[in-house]
């Protein structure tokens, strides 16, 4: 920046250069915003001859800065001339931007008479973020018609930016110069509108007030805007509908189509949903500003804030996990179900004190004819017939120690045994499945590999630079698979778990991983991975940007958004019960039929009717309690007979 003036002339002018100079000054004049700042970007060919109204401007309050690019020959076309002027134009874009960012207000002059340096700066005031809605752009220039109208219409800093353009064309045989403004939607023949004109006689006249600097996207007049999606429900939902010559079309539903639906109708635009393969070229294209907005759930992160801009945040988006649920627990360990590890160790431990104390107070009582004690098993004896609910046949001992010690047995064992009886008649009737994941900390201690789809690359670069090694560790857990879809069939498996939006995997679930009774085979976790706000990728700095979060923000206060998941969801449902009844249907006639009413079920599917009967695999534990019994006793029988047989030999061979 530099405030220093000289006298100096270029030679090869034949038009005297003062008139860029009145010409601002009569522009700027009319900006009624008080304090606002104004920068000057010009090459040396007027840079000198701006003393005068650059003083004018000062004395209407407001704050001033002046860029001069030395040395730039704008008839010398070379690459090291365009290299020059591209270095030095990111300097003063840089610069003029932080002025902007810290004024309430903000006007950026650019005075030039040659194309390619206008060209120039609209591509490096469009990289540099130099301009946003509320700033205004006037360029002050001497081209031809023709050259104008291409500039203006072919980049984005003239063309859609708040930018007015005053041409005072050399060859023109009339002292006026237009002042044309860029309308790309408008209701005329041609984007380019003439506002105003200006004369060194004259002075600024202004057609219509109400144009000068207007508003470029309150209306679009029924013009396509391109958009960028992809199938993303209950957001984004795209169906194919086969028309009558064999061609399909394709039919968008979804929340979010709804919200953008609502917005072009108050804009009046027609959508054009551009074809694209992947959530990368989604924001590709809006980053090239190719498409004007992707209008699907997009999480709020960092990272990309470099890459676009966020509309309106209409949603609270947050990441999930989704995991198999998990499987039964074996049949056959029913009998241990109902009590934990700490209660079956204490009553282990009671079937081990308990008996040593009554031994202990056991003395002289109940002798048997040979003046013994009773046998040392007759303690256990009396300890696993009361636990088992047996009668009390044997004579017990008058000692008042003796009876107290067994009377609390017996209270322990009464209640002990109808706790038991009732959670086993529960655990047998009841399907028993492990914990199940429900945290984060769970996730990422359960499963070493953890699935995401394509745009989960900015999730895990974000998770590895987090402070949290929880999340750290999860990123290197975590790796790419093509699609949601693909990522749940892996889940399904067990040994894996697949992170998305929470809404889209419910949705997935409920219409291609659920079993014909309803029931899924898939549930999406407790706690959020991270919980966020989400929005519309919109380039940088867009112009229309207020105009989208107004009607945005008007459907979101207004409920609408709200009530068309809803709707989305119940449909979803009564769709999902629809096949519940046809499965009861289908299944009720073929066990009228074929007679399959006593056959077993799958749990799933039994958990769903009121009572049923237990069946084989119920009675597991108790059946193969007995077969090992019997299996035992058989084998003692066997070892008592041969034992008996030996020792009847043994007898033999010594009466001999």
């Amino acid at each position: 920046m530099t405030s220093s003036f000289e006298a100096y002339t270029i030679p090869g002018f034949s038009a005297s250069t003062d008139d860029f100079g009145r010409a601002m000054s009569d522009i700027i004049g009319t900006d009624e915003r008080p304090h606002c700042s104004i920068i000057v970007i010009t090459d040396d060919s007027h840079y000198f001859s701006l003393d005068t109204s650059l003083k004018n401007i000062s004395l209407q309050d407001h704050l001033l800065g002046i860029f001069r690019l030395r040395n730039y020959n704008y008839t010398n076309e070379t690459d090291d001339n365009e290299s020059d002027l591209q270095l030095q134009l990111e300097d003063v874009v840089s610069m003029a931007r932080t002025l902007r960012q810290s004024s309430k207000c903000f006007t950026a002059v650019v005075l030039s008479e040659d194309s390619n340096f206008l060209e120039t700066f609209a591509e490096g005031s469009l990289g540099g973020r130099l301009l946003v809605w509320t700033s205004r752009l006037l360029v002050i220039t001497r081209l031809s018609f023709s050259r104008l109208r291409f500039l203006m219409s072919h980049y984005w800093t003239f063309s859609m930016m708040n930018a007015i353009v005053l041409n005072l064309e050399e060859e023109s045989q009339s002292d006026k110069g237009g002042v044309y403004f860029t309308s790309p939607y408008s209701s005329s023949d041609s984007p380019i509108i003439q506002i105003a004109t200006w004369s060194h006689k004259g002075g600024l006249k202004i057609k219509r007030k109400d144009d000068f600097y207007s508003d470029k996207f309150a209306n679009f007049f029924g013009a396509t805007v391109n958009v960028t999606a992809l199938p993303y429900a209950p957001h984004w939902i795209e169906t194919s509908e086969k028309q009558a010559d064999g061609s399909t079309t394709k039919i968008y539903g979804g929340t979010d189509y709804q919200l953008l639906s609502t917005i072009a109708a108050a804009l009046n635009f027609t959508i054009n949903v551009l074809q694209t393969a992947s959530w990368d070229e989604v924001a590709q294209r809006v980053e090239e500003r190719t498409s004007f907005m992707a209008t699907v759930f997009h999480n709020v992160l960092p990272q990309r804030l470099e890459r676009y801009d966020y509309s309106y945040t209409y949603e609270y988006g947050s990441l999930d996990f989704c995991v198999a649920k998990p499987g039964l627990k074996p049949q056959w360990q029913a009998l241990y179900y109902p009590f934990t590890n700490g209660v079956w160790l204490t009553i282990l431990a009671a079937l081990v004190v308990v008996p040593l104390f009554l031994r202990l107070t056991y003395k002289q009582t109940l002798l048997d004819e040979s003046n013994r004690f009773a046998p040392s098993h007759f303690e256990l004896e009396i300890i696993f017939a009361t636990l088992l609910g047996q009668p009390l046949l044997k004579q017990l001992p008058g000692s008042s120690t003796f009876r107290t010690i067994l009377g609390t047995w017996l209270v322990f064992a009464f209640i002990v045994g109808i706790a038991y009886r009732g959670n086993l008649t529960a655990s047998l009737t009841i399907p028993k499945y492990p914990p199940r994941v429900e945290t984060v900390e769970q996730l990422v201690t359960t499963f070493d590999r953890i699935t995401m789809p394509p745009f989960g690359n900015e999730f895990i670069q974000f998770f590895k630079q987090s402070d949290n090694m929880l999340y750290k560790t999860m990123a290197d857990h975590m790796s790419i698979v093509p699609s949601v879809m693909e990522g749940l069939r892996k889940a399904i498996k067990g040994d894996e778990a697949h992170v998305a939006g929470r809404r889209y995997m419910e949705q997935t679930i409920a219409k291609e991983f659920s079993n014909p009774d309803g029931s899924t085979k898939l549930y999406v976790g407790r706690e959020s991975i991270l919980p966020g706000i989400s929005a519309w990728p919109i380039p940088h700095d867009a112009p229309y940007r207020q105009q989208i979060d107004r009607v945005m923000m008007s459907v979101i206060e207004g409920g609408l958004y709200e009530q068309w998941s809803r709707n989305i969801l119940r449909q979803a449902q009564s769709e999902s019960r629809k096949r519940t009844r046809e499965y009861l249907a289908q299944k009720k006639s073929l066990s009228t039929n074929e007679n399959e009413m006593d056959e077993p079920m799958e749990d799933d599917q039994q958990s769903s009717r009121p009572s049923k009967a237990l069946t084989v695999v119920h009675m597991q534990g108790p059946l193969m309690l007995l077969l090992l019994g019997l299996m035992v006793g058989g084998l003692l029988f066997s070892l008592e007979i041969i034992t008996h047989r030996v020792v009847a030999k043994k007898r033999s061979a010594i009466n001999c």
